[in-house]
């Protein structure tokens, strides 16, 4: 799929136009400590390698290269990422500590924007499911189960401010005809998380936790 949105999608004529040596910035939205971060970079250096001698019939004075930004939170191990690098990468790479759902990059700096299983995680649980005061109290559970209207509810209010915060930032950051790809995880309409082999995961989780707690 993103070889694909960058095939159909992303104007290389026109940032290849720019200059005859071209520095393609890619930035990794949630990393956390590779090695999946590391084949999602090579995939896309892949796909505009490849367009890029498309559209120049394989002949091309212009020099492509990439500074490729690791982005997540600052207490995330950058060491090990760092360590699982091929030496031999002939790309320059920097590690971008900090959240997500603010703003990380100078305007119009970053020509793919890349975010892969991590969009899941909220910036903060909402203040409603830990007040048992409240009637979107989750009591019991780690997570939302989409069982509990109240609960669903504030989890979603807080999703969609996060999602906002998120495309904001992302929308200043990337230049003109940049590309953001966003892969997440789902379910179908109707049925509730708890009920998937994930949300069944999480509730056993959970429930250890609980037993630790109560100790």
């Amino acid at each position: 799929m993103i070889i694909h949105a960058i095939a159909n999608n992303l104007d290389m004529v026109k940032f290849c136009s720019q200059s005859s040596s071209q520095t393609f910035r890619i930035a990794d939205f949630g990393c956390s400590i590779g090695p999946n971060t590391i084949f999602s970079m090579q995939n896309i250096i892949q796909a505009l390698e490849q367009k890029h001698r498309e559209n120049n019939h394989g002949n091309s004075s212009t020099i492509l290269e990439f500074q490729l930004f690791f982005n997540d939170h600052s207490t995330n191990d950058f060491n090990t990422l760092f360590k699982s690098i091929p030496p031999s990468w002939p790309y320059f790479v920097a590690g971008v500590p900090g959240s997500f759902y603010r703003r990380l990059f100078p305007k119009s700096s970053i020509h793919i924007g890349h975010s892969s299983n991590a969009l899941q995680w909220l910036s903060k649980v909402p203040q409603e499911v830990v007040d048992c005061k409240s009637p979107a109290y989750n009591d019991g559970s780690i997570y939302c189960r989409g069982i509990e209207k109240e609960v669903t509810k504030a989890y979603i209010a807080q999703f969609e401010k996060d999602m906002e915060s998120f495309l904001n930032g992302r929308g200043e950051e990337l230049v003109n005809g940049g590309l953001m790809v966003i892969l997440m995880g789902g379910v179908p309409n109707g049925i509730p998380l708890s009920h998937t082999a994930i949300g069944k995961f999480y509730d056993l989780f959970g429930s250890c936790l609980l037993d630790l707690t109560n100790k």
